[in-house]
């Protein structure tokens, strides 16, 4: 039983940081020697071998096996919910999320990323 790719990838995390991130380390000159790493907001019960076979189905889809992307790895962090008020006197928490760091193989990029 597969899970549905949209449900567990929700959207591109898109800051300064990652941006940066996506162009990979600006000392390697060469293009295909070139290693970059992606950031999503995805489900928080999704583990790392779902991510990953979201991310290929997404991304692979309609694409011919020369241009297919591979991902490599997949790290995962869990941000926990900050604590804040709520009208005069009640507790409130915001909800936790989780952020997959994916990195591609070397030369491979996402034209589609967001940026």
């Amino acid at each position: 039983m597969s899970k549905d790719p949209t449900l567990i990838i929700i959207q591109p995390h898109i800051t300064e940081k990652t941006v940066q991130l996506s162009f990979g380390n600006p000392l390697i000159k060469d293009e295909n020697e070139v290693q970059r790493k992606y950031t999503f907001i995805v489900s928080n019960k999704a583990n790392k071998i779902e991510i990953k076979k979201a991310i290929e189905s997404l991304y692979n889809d309609g694409k011919k096996d020369d241009d297919k992307i591979e991902v490599e790895t997949v790290r995962t962090v869990t941000i926990h919910g900050k604590r804040r008020r709520v009208g005069q006197r009640a507790p409130g928490k915001r909800p936790d999320r989780k952020k997959a760091i994916i990195t591609l193989k070397k030369g491979q990029m996402l034209e589609d990323y967001g940026v």
